[in-house]
Parts: C-alpha cells; sequence; structure tokens
C-alpha cells in the first residue's frame, strides 16, 4: 500500500478491523475466565465465591457467543487447519503491511481527494 490516506485503501478494512477486535475479545475473554477460575479456588469467603461463580458462568457464555460468531463469520476455522492457517498467513502479512507504513509521507496535500461541501 503506497497511500494509506487514500480512500481506495481502506476496502476490506472494517472486516479485517472487526474480525482483528473479535479475536482480541475472545483472547481476553479467555484469559478472563481462566484468572477467575483461579481467583475462585482461592477464595475463602462463601459468598464471594458465589458470585465468583455467577460471574464465571457469564463469562463462559459470552466466550462460546464470541466464538460462535467467529466461527459464522469466517474469521476462526478451528476444524479446518487448512483454512486456518490461510487465514493466519494473510493477519500475518497485513500486519507487515500495516508496520511498513510511511507514516510521516513527504506530501500530505490531500486537496481533491475528497468531495468539497459546497459553501452557502
Amino acid at each position: 500500500m503506497e497511500d494509506y490516506l487514500d480512500p481506495i485503501n481502506s476496502i476490506g478494512m472494517p472486516e479485517l478491523t472487526d474480525s482483528g477486535l473479535a479475536l482480541e475479545f475472545l483472547l481476553t475473554t479467555k484469559t478472563g475466565i481462566r484468572n477467575l477460575s483461579i481467583a475462585l479456588t482461592e477464595t475463602a469467603s462463601p459468598t464471594l465465591r458465589k458470585i465468583m461463580k455467577t460471574q464465571l458462568d457469564v463469562m463462559i457464555d459470552l466466550y462460546f457467543e464470541i466464538s460462535e460468531l467467529m466461527l459464522k463469520k469466517e474469521w476462526l476455522k478451528p476444524y479446518d487447519l487448512e483454512g486456518q492457517k490461510e487465514l493466519d498467513i494473510k493477519s500475518a502479512e497485513n500486519a507487515i503491511s500495516i508496520a511498513q507504513l510511511d507514516l510521516f509521507p513527504k506530501s500530505m496535500n490531500r486537496k481533491g481527494m475528497f468531495p468539497t461541501p459546497p459553501k452557502k
């Protein structure tokens, strides 16, 4: 991608962003489940244990909702290793291309690229 500010380069970006956010949400939820499980086993208070168990059940349900969404959208392919490998490679290539962007191009002039509202 030569010019990341050119609107033509944003084609497909919303889906890439959505899938990336969904994956991050899934992994964060999984980490929260793990941490809450550990905390639950270390808690002596019955009241606190009950609250944590309720929260753990909610987090597990959320984890499955996120993973079902990702499966439906084909952002995650746990039963198709070759397909998942292709998704991972595409994701890595996108990350590399974003990392190589020139964030401070010499020419910052965008005149004529975006429609200008009419003057009243």
